[in-house]
């Protein structure tokens, strides 16, 4: 491919610009009980771009400093494009238990970011459970919700391993009776992980509040171009979720990429090349979007 080498991101540039990044910045969201939680988000503007910005929704767990984010992150500023990553509560350097956490929580606050802190046209970029944000907010879209009333333009996504409806699909509906049961009874259950970070605690109330916000064979247009990268070997989330997500989604804009031999971080340095490629790709689908439409009104 060498779109754009690896050992380019990660170089003396990557350093300097990461170490000048400064405190996180914040902006405050209710949650369910009616606290105020500070949500951590760092946003970094390009100068002089008129291109859309780009927005990083993490996964169950992670954070906005992981290394996909980070190489994105020098790479955004690289190629003059503004970047905006941030922590839902309890993760990260954001407020808030991980356990009190929802779907309908991390939602919220991801509409919240785009509101109050993002500027102009975005793409989304959901990771994991990120992708599952995403494409609610894209369902709501073209749903013309009241959730996504005065929210930024969505120019297009990139969905990485996107564990949409995972609260049932891939946790509930594989759990073990042994652990369907604890959730039942103590009302949560340790789940192991095999990325040396667990065990995650997953809540009946995550469960539960997550039946809320399931797609389902809800078939829907996304109103933006979609690209879809999932690992083949990923143990997580199956490829063939990502699959089935084709068939959710409707219209001619829908691409889906597999990687033979990744697994569910896509995080070695030939996923992140094939991220960026991706993402750099989308770009030059929108910009000619843009052309076609501009030429349509003169004529």
């Amino acid at each position: 491919m060498n779109f754009y080498p690896f050992k380019e991101v990660r170089n003396k540039k990557r350093i300097e610009f990461l170490m000048n990044q400064g405190p996180a910045q914040h902006i405050v969201v209710k949650n369910y009980q009616g606290e105020n939680l500070r949500i951590a988000y760092h946003y970094t503007q390009a100068g002089h771009s008129e291109e859309p910005g780009l927005v990083w929704l993490p996964g169950l767990n992670s954070t906005m400093a992981s290394t996909k984010v980070n190489s994105l992150q020098e790479w955004a500023a690289q190629t003059n494009r503004s970047m905006l990553r941030f922590d839902y509560s309890g993760h990260g350097e954001s407020e808030g238990k991980f356990t009190d956490g929802t779907i309908g929580q991390w939602l919220e606050e991801s509409l919240a970011i785009l509101r109050e802190v993002a500027q102009g046209p975005q793409i989304l970029i959901g990771s994991s459970m990120g992708g599952w944000l995403v494409l609610l907010i894209l369902r709501a879209l073209v749903n013309e919700e009241r959730l996504v009333q005065n929210l930024c333009p969505i120019a297009g996504v990139v969905l990485i391993a996107p564990a949409w409806d995972m609260t049932e699909t891939l946790m509930w509906n594989e759990f073990s009776d042994e652990a369907r049961n604890a959730i039942e009874t103590q009302g949560f259950y340790e789940r192991p992980s095999r990325y040396y970070d667990g065990p995650y605690t997953i809540t009946r109330q995550l469960i539960e509040e997550g039946r809320l916000h399931l797609i389902r064979d809800d078939k829907f247009t996304p109103p933006c171009p979609v690209r879809i990268i999932h690992g083949i070997e990923d143990p997580d989330v199956p490829w063939r979720h990502a699959n089935a997500l084709t068939h959710t989604l409707l219209g001619e804009n829908i691409m889906l990429s597999l990687i033979q031999d990744g697994g569910h971080r896509l995080s070695r340095p030939e996923d992140i090349e094939k991220i960026l490629y991706t993402i750099n790709d989308l770009y030059k689908t929108i910009a000619e979007g843009q052309k076609r439409r501009l030429k349509q009104e003169y004529i």
